[in-house]
């Protein structure tokens, strides 16, 4: 499926990190895929904007959320295992997207049912080069299940 000439893909961003927020937005903005690239900035964000609570009440449910685990209010881990426990939610592909590279959080996250885990490379370069892979592998290559528009 390429994204070039279609709607635009909406991807939320769960991130508490600015410089790294800025660095996303770069990279997607940079990116071949038509893209609509939403932030929230702690893990009760989060979740209020995937059930449409609150200030998010209009929010766009999104075909891809990148997920950080380091969240404060409500951290990345409880996040994820909400969303996939969630029958309306758990088909949302979150990927982990943290500075984390302990063992105990990939086994939690994967134990939580996360698509996929990486860590933040620190060269801003290679950060920008890991979102582009990822762009291009989650909007070109992967097949996801419709969603309800």
């Amino acid at each position: 499926m390429n994204h070039q000439d279609s709607d635009p893909i909406d991807i939320l961003l769960v991130e508490d990190n600015p410089g790294d927020v800025r660095l996303t937005q770069e990279a997607f903005k940079e990116g071949k895929i038509n893209n609509e690239l939403h932030v929230v900035n702690d893990g009760e964000a989060a979740l209020d904007y995937l059930y449409q609570r609150g200030d998010y009440a209009d929010a766009v449910p999104p075909e891809l959320v990148l997920l950080d685990l380091n969240l404060p209010r409500v951290d990345g881990l409880e996040v994820l295992e909400e969303v996939k426990s969630d029958p309306t939610l758990s088909q949302i592909p979150v990927v982990i997207l943290t500075s984390s590279e302990a063992e105990e959080d990939i086994v939690k996250s994967y134990e939580n049912h996360t698509n996929a885990y990486l860590t933040k490379p620190v060269s801003p370069d290679d950060f920008v080069e890991l979102v582009r892979t990822l762009e291009e592998f989650w909007f070109e290559l992967v097949k996801l299940p419709p969603t309800d528009d």
